[in-house]
């Protein structure tokens, strides 16, 4: 179905969609008649509206114009029209929401339409039904479409597909999961040349660039819906801030405030956290406060069972929850009307992601949002007064696609192999096959818009016989030219390919089950390997005993202690967005001349007078870096605001340069804010303000500096386990026989190693290199940094005691190496040390007496 249909055709449908609007009570919004007479028109785009406004009817409006005006599943048609609609969601939970929203319409406008849902929750009876006829519209998600292109006849049953929505694309544009997508999408442009793509979004700063890289290389249509709502964003300010605090300092004790918040409120309050083990935590906090909450307050994260999950959703649509404690897995999309309120423990550490969760409250035309922030620390007050100024100022954080994948492209290959195959031909080099239609396909994907014949050529290569240090193998031989086509010809290989399709990659994931049936959930396998028979933990908020694990299950039952350790996962610390971090810091300028015009900066006043008394505050133009000699040597604090993982780069690079020129040891800790260098030589100042220590230099020089501070190797061997999954090089194991995490880890580490003597030139290993520069480091944050420091003055400050802003960068180091009784006790010491020098530094000098001679 092109752009080319006569407007006449879409009269009665655009009447009957009108008619179906005011038979609700509604009025269509002008970017909603955007957007159909867009759609109509053949055209693809972006629509980026505030949460709530009515984005999805927008598009599934344009959609049934588009399939009606083909005369599809009309009134009185007596079969439903093939496979027309596809719509794409991050998440499962938002899936099943979704499709009761696309349902709503279809009696009236479309009867002989179906819908139909497909992810990796749908029951397998269904799944056959679907086999056999697809429905109209299917809401999938990104891994479940990809198995479609896998199935022998996809380019049948695909290439009626003329219309594809993909919602909230800012989750999916900055990850491979969004590379997947734009694959799939050149995929299916190459069977309907006539296809539209739409895009969801309600929080991103590049809206061209993102529109671009979702309907590449269509030119489109951005839309935006500008509807007038309320939205407010507050602090819940502790009673007692403190004058010195670190991360989660004051996390407790607002307890009883957030209980008190919650009291008030007529309906449901969701309590948003950043990471799972704070939602276990809080979760128990606010049932320690008010046991009779009982069933009454909820949590909910993507490591719980899918039935507990669904019945807290269904909770909350029905209204019957007090309360409900999540992470990300309600951020999304599922309206949720009588939820009054949002509050958000800590820091959110973007804006996009406040925007995101204070839409969760008031989510409807017309009605007010609000998001309370709650601090964990004192510091996390500044930044909520920053937040709020960065809203109203309409400072989002911009989201950008990785840059072809070698690792997805390899996967995307051997789909399309399986999937029927593509065409074969003679100019591959050395002689070998090669597949240029395939080439230009790809070059339809954003992600792949340069991709070069020999990068092509190698993954092609790589995928067939696995490349130059593999080709002895046969279970690398994945591809072969059958008939004039490269198809999968070993039924074991597309069983296995099938089963692992994707690039969501995890730690390996234990099942928490109950000794005597039913299961909570799943933690990952290195937090087991921790726990000893008998000890306690807590997990989808409950106080569970230890008892055995057995193939990848822990066996689990109620504890008799009141209490255990949180269960923590890896990789959940946030950076600190660029946006939150410059406002955050314009905001300590202000303090820093006398201004403190937020409430939030009220309540930080002691601290922040604190920090100006016993070191600085810094100026605008100015980096503030502390000095600090105690027992365990000479401690060097740097102040750039640039967020962790700036910082550690930052830290490694200086670390390296200094120690380059003078040789010394140093044990380094970040946070958001700084840096701290420990050494057992002290660091001239002057030589850590050359211009050569900060200097950028070419970019592959600090590459080369970056990559030699940081124990480079074992970050890239970390990130290449990721990668050497998602190529399909490592299996994760069949249903109900998973690999353990060291089984999988050794396995990448072998392939890591082979490539590294003997394949240098291998591309997954460039890849690795890559990521780890640009996704654990932020080379290019870093560099936006150095030229920061080179423009600023260096304010230099000899400390007596640890600072405010000095004192949670220690806490950092020592916590990684004391115990929690050891770790108070020095911080005992030091916040002694430092009360001891405020009062030093606020009392009258003592005249001294004049000896005689």
């Amino acid at each position: 179905m092109g752009g080319g249909v006569s407007a006449a055709v879409f009269r009665g449908p655009r009447a009957a969609l009108q008619a179906w609007f005011e038979s609700r009570g509604w009025q269509a919004h002008g970017f909603q008649q955007e957007v159909w007479e867009a759609m109509t028109e053949g055209q693809s785009g972006l629509l980026h509206a505030t949460t709530g406004a009515g984005k999805t009817l927008a598009v599934w409006g344009g959609a049934l114009l588009r399939g009606l005006a083909a005369g599809a599943g009309a009134a009185g048609a007596r079969t439903a029209p093939p496979l027309g609609v596809l719509w794409l969601t991050p998440m499962r939970a938002l899936a099943a929401d979704t499709l009761l929203a696309l349902q709503a319409p279809l009696s009236a406008l479309a009867p002989g339409w179906t819908c139909g849902l497909r992810t990796g929750d749908t029951p397998s009876a269904e799944r056959a039904r679907q086999d056999r006829r697809w429905p109209t519209t299917l809401v999938t998600t990104p891994e479940s479409l990809c198995l479609m292109l896998t199935r022998a006849r996809a380019s049948e049953e695909l290439a009626s597909v003329h219309t594809v929505i993909v919602d909230e694309w800012h989750e999916l544009l900055g990850s491979k999961r969004g590379v997947q997508v734009q694959l799939a999408l050149a995929r299916l442009r190459r069977l309907n040349p006539g296809l539209v793509v739409w895009g969801l979004s309600a929080t991103l700063g590049n809206l061209e660039e993102a529109m671009a890289t979702l309907t590449h290389p269509a030119p489109a249509r951005l839309v935006r819906g500008r509807l007038d709502k309320s939205l407010v964003i507050d602090t819940l300010l502790p009673a007692e801030p403190g004058r010195f605090t670190w991360a989660g300092h004051l996390g407790a004790s607002m307890q009883a405030a957030v209980v008190r918040e919650i009291e008030a409120q007529p309906g449901t309050t969701l309590v948003f956290t950043n990471v799972r083990s704070q939602a276990e935590a809080w979760y128990q906090l606010l049932l320690d406060a008010r046991p009779d909450w009982a069933g009454l307050v909820a949590l909910h994260h993507g490591s719980l069972e899918r039935g507990v999950r669904e019945w807290v959703e269904q909770g909350l649509k029905d209204g019957r929850l007090k309360a409900v404690v999540a992470t990300s897995s309600l951020d999304l999309g599922v309206d949720f009307l009588p939820v009054e309120r949002v509050l958000q423990i800590g820091s959110p550490k973007g804006i996009a992601r406040l925007l995101q969760r204070a839409g969760r409250s008031g989510h409807a035309p017309g009605r007010p949002s609000r998001v309370t922030l709650v601090p964990t620390h004192t510091f996390e007050l500044v930044e909520a007064a920053g937040a709020r100024r960065a809203v109203a100022a309409g400072r989002v954080e911009c989201r950008r696609s990785p840059q072809a994948p070698m690792d997805v492209l390899v996967q995307h290959l051997v789909t399309l192999a399986l999937g029927g195959g593509f065409e074969a031909d003679a100019s591959g080099p050395g002689g070998q096959p090669g597949a240029a239609a395939l080439l230009q396909e790809l070059r339809q994907a954003w992600a792949y818009r340069q991709l070069t014949p020999d990068a092509f050529a190698w993954a092609l290569a790589f995928a067939s016989r696995g490349g130059e240090s593999l080709a002895a193998y046969p279970e690398h031989h994945k591809l072969q030219v059958v008939e004039g086509r490269w198809q999968v010809p070993d039924a074991g290989i597309a069983r296995r390919h099938r089963l692992q399709v994707g690039t969501i990659v995890a730690d390996a994931a234990m099942k928490v089950a109950w000794l005597h049936g039913g299961t909570l959930g799943t933690v990952e396998e290195s937090f087991i390997a921790r726990l000893s028979p008998g000890d306690a933990f807590v997990f989808a908020g409950r106080v569970l005993e230890f008892v055995r694990s057995r193939e990848l299950t822990a066996y689990v039952r109620a504890a008799k202690s009141p209490k255990g350790r949180v269960v923590v996962w890896s990789g959940s610390r946030m950076s600190l967005s660029s946006e939150m971090a410059d406002a955050a810091l314009s905001l300590v300028h202000e303090a820093a001349q006398g201004r403190f015009d937020e409430p939030e900066l009220v309540a930080a006043q002691p601290m922040l007078q604190a920090q100006a008394r016993l070191s600085a505050l810094p100026l605008p133009g100015e980096v503030l870096v502390e000095t600090w000699r105690s027992r365990e040597g000479h401690h060097l604090f740097l102040h750039a605001f640039a967020g962790r993982s700036a910082h550690l780069g930052l830290g490694g690079l200086l670390a390296w340069r200094l120690g380059r020129d003078r040789p010394n040891t140093f044990s380094i800790a970040v946070n958001d804010y700084g840096l701290e260098l420990l050494s057992a030589e002290p660091v001239v100042l002057d030589a850590l303000w050359r211009g050569e220590l900060l200097e950028e230099g070419t970019p592959q020089a600090l590459l080369d500096d970056v990559l030699a501070s940081l124990n480079a190797s074992e970050l890239a061997q970390r990130r290449f386990r990721e990668i050497a999954r998602v190529a399909g090089l490592v299996f994760t194991g069949f249903p109900g026989a998973g690999k353990g995490v060291r089984q999988l880890q050794a396995s990448a580490s072998l392939f890591y190693e082979v490539f590294r003597q003997h394949d240098a030139g291998n591309r997954l290993l460039t890849q690795a290199q890559a990521e780890v520069l640009s996704q654990e480091l932020e080379v290019e944050r870093l560099r936006q940094t150095l030229a920061t420091l080179r423009a600023s003055r260096l304010r230099a400050v000899a400390l007596q005691a640890p600072s405010p802003l000095a004192l949670p960068l220690m806490v950092e180091r020592l916590r990684e190496r004391l115990s929690t009784e050891k770790l108070a006790d020095r911080l005992r010491r030091m916040l002694d040390q430092a009360d001891q020098a405020l009062d030093a530094e606020a009392a009258p000098p003592v005249p001294r007496r004049r000896r005689r001679a």
